[in-house]
């Protein structure tokens, strides 16, 4: 029952503002980015791709971005969804930092009649169901983005080589699913996963956590980091222990610091979930939303292997 009437209140405020954007003299819709950490390189470049889309259509919608200074910032983003509740946004697309702590305030912007629609990192599907609320993921796969890099690593490798695994927060669901990608194709290949611990997308931490496995495994072979920040941090680590070249890393990303390295073979791989067009997917979506009225649904987005041999 309660799915019920939340779904129904959901389509007739998206009906209400459907109706409203066709009125004349209206405003345009306002369109809300709420993204994970502005210092981690990735949600940058999600930014920028959305300042680019906005400036190319900038009659169709306004535009409003909002990101928080750390992944663990949880308290922080649900006050930005908050404020933009209270600002009157007719769409929030958001990137949320935790899977489950930020279902609550979605919930709250539903209610409100904001079309909500998720990018990045998917708001775990259970709690949903709990809440009786369907709120639409937009974006990648991201088991299949971390086989893939994990598959690529595994050619270079032998069975039974040792390899560990630096986790993102074990609360997001975009972590888990990249950790069951690695391990799917480490376990394919009979690859030995020695350790597997979170550095909560974090660089420093990744490096200070690679360091004690080096220590503590000195035959590993290679580091799966589920994301290119982390992917630095085992970079240096690696140099520190005097072991380039043999211990390779894979990361999760794209971003240019790792693009580099990837060309210096200092790292092996990324994949690319194409940052720069992922909060555009996700604001073509919302408009959709709000111009049709339409129940929602989820949407794939791509995701790439990325080599030294695929750069340009």
């Amino acid at each position: 029952m309660a799915s019920t009437t939340l779904q129904v209140g959901f389509a007739f405020a998206l009906l209400t503002l459907c109706a409203c954007a066709e009125a004349p003299n209206d405003s345009r819709p306002r369109v809300a980015l709420v993204m994970k950490s502005l210092a981690n390189e990735f949600f940058k470049t999600m930014e920028e791709g959305a300042r680019q889309h906005h400036a190319a259509r900038p009659d169709e919608y306004e535009l409003l971005v909002n990101g928080i200074k750390d992944e663990q910032d949880l308290a922080g983003q649900i006050a930005l969804v908050e404020q933009m509740m209270a600002r009157g946004v007719d769409a929030l697309v958001i990137a949320p930092a935790d899977s489950k702590a930020l279902a609550a305030v979605c919930q709250r912007a539903v209610r409100q009649g904001i079309a909500v629609i998720n990018i990045d990192n998917r708001l775990d599907r259970e709690v949903l169901e709990s809440r009786g609320l369907e709120i639409p993921f937009v974006g990648p796969s991201n088991f299949e983005g971390a086989r893939l890099a994990g598959q690529y690593l595994a050619g270079r490798l032998e069975p039974g080589d040792p390899v560990a695994i630096l986790e993102g927060i074990p609360s997001a669901f975009n972590a888990i699913e990249r950790s069951r990608g690695f391990r799917a194709a480490a376990e394919a290949a009979g690859l030995r996963i020695v350790s597997s611990q979170s550095a909560h997308w974090e660089t420093d931490r990744a490096q200070q956590l690679a360091s004690a496995i080096l220590s503590e495994h000195p035959r590993l072979k290679a580091f799966l980091c589920a994301n290119d920040s982390m992917a630095l941090g085992a970079v240096a680590a690696i140099r520190a222990a005097g072991r380039e070249g043999e211990v390779l890393v894979a990361g999760f990303d794209n971003i240019t610091a790792v693009q580099r390295l990837v060309r210096e073979g200092r790292v092996l791989c990324t994949v690319d979930q194409h940052a720069d067009q992922l909060a555009v997917y996700g604001i073509e979506y919302a408009l959709e939303v709000l111009r049709s009225g339409s129940a929602p649904g989820d949407r794939q987005t791509p995701v790439d292997l990325i080599t030294a041999d695929t750069l340009p």
